[in-house]
């Protein structure tokens, strides 16, 4: 087989390529060839514009990149300067063109983020390509209204990577977790004091993986927060230290494009899980028969609930949210779907 070539504005630290592009190529065991472009994983103004010669350079080899003929999955946007021009000709011109779709980029156009044109590049790219992978419904629908064949592959966990609890018992030091990065922290900082809260009540501290720097957001907290930095060694481990995965999620037109990625990870690892209701988190709760809370007093009364009941019903709901990642989110029970969405039906 010739080799698939992925391409994505950020490195493999970036999340979105990790999960979405990297992690199918290593599950199925894929010729592959990786072209990002400056590696980072993440690409704000300002950092492009503080190494604009190392900018200049990624402009040039992307401008230069020809592919046709060959399978092409592209995450996102392949230039955060691009017009759409880019990633329009690498899709038309590849032999099977992929547009993969995880955040909802169509309504990343607010105040001065407008600037960016990221609502335009993710309709040249729906448009362009001969399937487009949504990561959930919400996705989906926007992209039907562009594209003419559209798939919805959710964000796949690798459930042997995790390290299930085994038993449910809360210790004395009970702890709550949160995994994510730095920019998300704010979404962690919304019930903020319901964490507070809790930890009066019973003790338990929030553990965040994530930076291992405080946040603006979540300096307010950080008297009841542990961190443990996120590490691709070590996030596993960090998350089985936990008793209750966290999801807290606003209601915004973005955040509903989200793909309940942080509730597949406490659920690969056995946890009970507390989150909003929001997007794709509403059927993930539901699935992993997790808690579905809005507003600070249903946060607190759902995490004591969560942290202090019997141990039987702790294990019934981490073993239930185990099995729902391994029936209905992992690697194995879409690799079907995906293999025929990017490499057509004769791979």
């Amino acid at each position: 087989m010739s080799p698939l070539h992925t391409v994505a504005a950020y490195g493999p630290a970036a999340g979105s390529t990790r999960v979405r592009l990297l992690d199918w190529v290593r599950h199925l065991d894929l010729p592959a060839q990786h072209h990002g472009y400056r590696g980072g994983r993440d690409n704000a103004l300002g950092g492009l514009a503080r190494d604009p010669l190392a900018t200049l350079r990624a402009e040039r080899s992307l401008h230069g990149l020809r592919l046709p003929g060959h399978r092409v999955l592209l995450s996102r946007e392949a230039s955060p300067l691009s017009t759409g021009a880019v990633e329009e000709r690498l899709l038309r011109d590849a032999g099977r063109g992929t547009y993969d779709l995880d955040d909802a980029l169509f309504h990343d156009d607010v105040g001065p983020r407008r600037l960016l044109g990221r609502p335009r590049r993710a309709r040249r790219a729906a448009a362009a390509a001969d399937v487009v992978l949504a990561g959930n419904p919400y996705l989906a629908d926007w992209a039907s209204q562009h594209a003419r064949d559209v798939r919805v592959v959710p964000s796949c966990v690798e459930p042997g990577r995790y390290r299930p609890v085994t038993g449910w018992a809360v210790g004395d030091r009970p702890r709550l977790v949160w995994i994510g990065s730095p920019s998300t922290e704010a979404h962690l900082a919304t019930v903020g004091p319901a964490l507070r809260e809790v930890h009066r009540r019973t003790g338990a501290v929030t553990l965040v993986v994530s930076g291992a720097a405080p946040t603006a957001a979540m300096a307010p907290y950080e008297d009841v927060v542990e961190r443990v930095p996120w590490t691709p060694e070590g996030f596993a481990a960090a998350l089985a230290q936990g008793d209750v995965g966290l999801a807290p999620l606003p209601d915004t037109p973005w955040n509903r494009g989200k793909c309940a990625y942080k509730l597949l990870q406490y659920g690969a690892t056995a946890l009970p899980v507390v989150g909003s209701p929001v997007g794709a988190n509403a059927t993930a709760l539901e699935r992993l028969d997790g808690f579905a809370v809005d507003g600070v007093d249903d946060w607190v009364d759902a995490l004591v609930v969560a942290l202090t009941g019997s141990e039987q019903e702790r294990a019934r709901r981490g073993l239930a949210a185990r099995a729902a990642v391994e029936d209905h989110y992992s690697f194995a029970a879409w690799a079907d779907r995906w293999r025929d969405a990017v490499l057509g039906g004769s791979a």
